[in-house]
């Protein structure tokens, strides 16, 4: 299923599935392709070509000396449908990938037809305090649990090509988070890919910020799960599947 496209001189990891309309999917800092959408996946692969894709460090995708960036990330995904020879794509970014789907509509608009953004906030003060701040992290409810973090481990060990550089993409990831300044509300108000914004009720992001989103962005469509946190968004597949089955369609 999977193979490597050189692209800005990375060997990125990537997988094709289905055959039909072509949505690329992006996926959270720390999880791989099958972590992210795997429950979401045979939905998915329906009436659609879905193309998982592995940013740099993660999964099956080595990690390199170049610092990470989003719009370093965005080229990829750009470089990557060239590759495919497609022109353009509808996108699925979750969290991290959501962020990269983001820059990529901005930067490169000709590039993506529809856009489905989960978990994604545009401004750092989109996140919760406790979330932004690591002094409030451990007592809060919003934080992946221990079994949400050894599962992102074990994701990353069974297929990375070297397992031991988990702390060490962990912190280039969590610095490239850290470093996130977003984009302009008139660059939001720029887009024209239509967008579908989905979020959790217990979630990173500040619901104010995704209703925010969701007034700034043309042709937004907001869904709020209930008695969802971060980690279980692409888990609730009875919801976000026919959600975005009916969105992209």
């Amino acid at each position: 299923m999977g193979d490597y496209a050189t692209v800005n001189g990375q060997q990125l990891y990537y997988e094709v599935h289905g055959e039909g309309r072509p949505v690329v999917l992006l996926h959270g800092g720390l999880l791989t392709f099958e972590s992210s959408f795997g429950p979401l996946l045979p939905r998915l692969t329906k009436s659609r070509q879905v193309i998982g894709v592995e940013l740099q460090g993660h999964g099956h995708t080595p990690d390199t000396d170049r610092p990470p960036s989003l719009p370093a990330f965005a080229d990829d995904v750009a470089g990557l449908l060239d590759h495919l020879g497609l022109a353009r794509a509808d996108l699925f970014g979750f969290s991290l990938g959501g962020l990269v789907a983001l820059q990529l509509a901005v930067s490169r608009p000709e590039r993506v037809d529809r856009l489905v953004l989960a978990s994604a906030h545009y401004r750092p003060d989109g996140y919760h305090d406790e979330i932004r701040d690591p002094a409030l992290q451990a007592n809060s409810t919003r934080m992946p649990t221990a079994d949400d973090f050894r599962d992102m481990v074990t994701a990353y060990q069974q297929v990375a090509p070297d397992p031991s550089r988990f702390d060490a993409v962990a912190v280039k990831t969590s610095a490239l988070v850290g470093a996130f300044t977003g984009w302009s509300p008139e660059q939001l108000r720029g887009l024209r890919a239509p967008t579908l914004l989905v979020f959790g009720d217990h979630d990173f992001v500040r619901l104010e910020h995704a209703t925010e989103m969701a007034g700034l962005i043309p042709e937004a469509h907001l869904a709020i799960l209930p008695h969802t946190t971060h980690t279980q968004v692409l888990r609730r597949t009875d919801l976000v599947a026919p959600m975005v089955e009916s969105f992209l369609d």
